[in-house]
């Protein structure tokens, strides 16, 4: 009888026992996961975006002829080529006049670019990736000045190609670079009188060129009143690279 009760008393505190485990194990999770849920996530700070690069007077003219095109043929698949081309033509017989909107427009772009960026920081580590892209050329700037080295190779190259014909590139660059290496004091003399020339000839188209540019985004008052009044309705545009 007493084993029976002996028996008895042991299986209920076994029984006790596993329960009062459970309950623990229970209250554990339970307390773990309301941790969990309370703890304060950092938010995520948002990656601060360079500022858009600023544009020239010619890329705007370039924007606006596509918006005024698209407007008026939207369903016209444009020739980027053929496009390009009208578009710089148009430009070049622009007077002063009817450019100086789009001067104006690129100042006032210069301005923002220049005001974003004195608060921008950039995030650390950033690297630059790539070349930087490149702006829109005024096809009315001056045609850049070559060296002696490229004069030569200008004059060299046909030789070169008509004597290797199955050269590449590559091969054509360097057959120029070793005539240029063996090329006599005389030769050499030729071609840096000419390149001297052209360094001239491309200062002073530049100091010309600066002068109109900044003419155009000067003050009405600023500008002669007997140029033509040009209004700008042309459906033509193109892109064009920076040097």
């Amino acid at each position: 009888m007493y084993i029976c009760l002996a028996m008895k008393i042991i299986c209920f505190t076994s029984i006790c026992f596993l329960l009062l485990c459970l309950f623990i194990n229970n209250v554990e999770n339970a307390s773990n996961s309301t941790r969990k849920s309370n703890i304060t996530r950092m938010p995520r700070v948002a990656k601060e975006s360079k500022p858009r690069g600023r544009m020239t007077a010619y890329a705007f003219f370039v924007q606006i002829c596509r918006e005024e095109h698209k407007k008026k043929h939207p369903d016209e698949n444009v020739v980027f080529a053929e496009f390009s081309r009208k578009c710089a033509d148009r430009w070049k017989t622009m007077n002063d006049k009817e450019k100086k909107r789009f001067h104006e427009m690129a100042e006032k772009d210069k301005k923002r670019y220049d005001t974003e960026m004195q608060s921008y920081v950039p995030p650390k580590g950033e690297k630059t990736r790539g070349k930087k892209r490149k702006n829109m050329k005024d096809p009315n700037a001056p045609k850049r000045s070559l060296s002696a080295f490229f004069l030569f190779c200008k004059d060299e190259r046909p030789k070169v190609k008509s004597a290797n014909p199955d050269f590449g590139v590559g091969e054509i660059a360097k057959e120029l670079g070793k005539r240029w290496a063996i090329a006599d004091g005389e030769t050499k003399s030729k071609y840096e009188g000419q390149a001297e020339k052209e360094k001239a000839r491309y200062d002073k188209e530049m100091t010309e060129y600066k002068k109109k540019t900044k003419l155009a985004t000067a003050s009405p008052t600023k500008i002669s009143e007997d140029e033509d009044e040009g209004d700008f309705d042309d459906d033509d545009g193109a892109d064009d690279d920076d040097e």
